[in-house]
């Protein structure tokens, strides 16, 4: 698939929900950081050595035939717009998206697979997929990994493992998330207390589109805080282990609202139905917050108008650079907001 269909679509891969426990876990992603071992980290390194990172990896790609189904894109050339789409669908960071000299973003064309070159570290794998499926994700990433390291020669010392810039990255160079969405917790006010616990036992609670971002839509990430002196294995299975419980919590305490507060339940999911459905002007976090209760009542099977993966859809399009891209021309805030209410009604109507 073209990146100009990459930028352009609507729908990726991790957005469906014909996977494991969707109906809290939205997606599980896996990054791997790597570097070069005879150049400068990215944020010590001048412009030629970034250069030099950047056609290695070009030409490693190109050399392995498995990697051909992965298109490579030079940040450089693309439009700030089409950036910030890549940051939106969560293919590449927002920091990547900032800044464009001597950065690739490289994405498979189910957009399973990206790789952010040049960002902290010279190469971060990232692989995504939906609902809980870690193991199937790091395997999917390490096959990458090992694909690149046999024409790159990485940083890499036999007691401590992968050298990355940032500390809490070395020794496996493995950061595992679990993006889950949490309406009961939030709603009942248990997500603080739930949370805190999660965080007691190594886990860090980070926002949509992960470190240093805010939650919205009451969806939260959930990630390994350290990498080093632990395996692989014991990183996802620990992650998964704490998900799960996460998941009973989130699932429990839906059933509570179901049997304790029926009405006031339906009214809310109803209600931000009703709203989707026919509002002229929307914000970009009222959308997330209405989109999330009806995604919400469609899992309880209170909603039966739309379905899920259009709802996991409209969470990523409705986004500023999405609807600009989709328009074909800038918007101001208050365009933005009626193009956002136009594009929910129009999506939802269909189904």
């Amino acid at each position: 698939m073209p990146l100009k269909d990459i930028i352009e679509g609507t729908y990726s891969a991790w957005m469906s929900t014909n996977a494991p426990h969707t109906d809290v876990a939205l997606s599980s992603r896996v990054r791997l950081a790597r570097n070069l071992g005879d150049i400068p980290f990215p944020n010590q390194a001048s412009p030629t050595d970034l250069a030099r990172v950047a056609e290695k990896v070009e030409k490693a790609v190109s050399q392995v035939p498995e990697l051909s189904r992965l298109e490579v894109m030079r940040l450089s050339e693309a439009s700030v717009l089409d950036r910030h789409i890549l940051a939106e669908k969560h293919l590449i960071s927002p920091q990547h998206a900032e800044g464009a000299e001597n950065r690739l973003a490289i994405i498979a064309d189910d957009e399973s697979v990206s790789v952010m070159v040049n960002e902290e570290d010279h190469i971060r794998i990232q692989t995504l997929l939906p609902g809980l499926q870690l193991g199937e994700a790091y395997q999917l990433a390490d096959n990458v990994d090992d694909l690149l390291e046999s024409k790159l020669d990485y940083a890499f010392d036999e007691q401590i493992g992968y050298i990355t810039a940032c500390p809490t990255n070395v020794g496996t160079g493995l950061r595992v998330s679990i993006m889950v969405h949490l309406p009961a917790l939030v709603v009942t006010g248990q997500v603080r207390a739930v949370l805190s616990a999660v965080s007691n036992l190594g886990i860090a609670v980070r926002g949509l589109y992960g470190e240093g971002t805010e939650a919205s839509g009451n969806m939260f990430q959930l990630s390994n805080q350290v990498t080093l002196g632990r395996s692989e294995q014991e990183l996802i299975e620990n992650l998964h282990a704490v998900t799960m419980q996460v998941i009973e919590q989130e699932r429990a305490t839906r059933k509570k609202l179901i049997l304790e507060m029926p009405e006031q339940l339906e009214d809310r999911v109803q209600r931000a139905y009703g709203i989707l459905c026919h509002a002229r002007l929307m914000t970009s976090q009222e959308a997330l917050k209405l989109l999330s209760d009806a995604k919400l009542g469609v899992e309880l099977q209170l909603i039966s108008g739309v379905d899920g993966e259009t709802l996991n859809e409209l969470m990523v399009i409705t986004q500023p650079a999405y609807l600009q891209k989709l328009a074909g021309q800038g918007l101001d805030p208050t365009q933005r907001d009626i193009r956002r209410a136009a594009l929910i009604r129009e999506r939802i109507r269909t189904k």
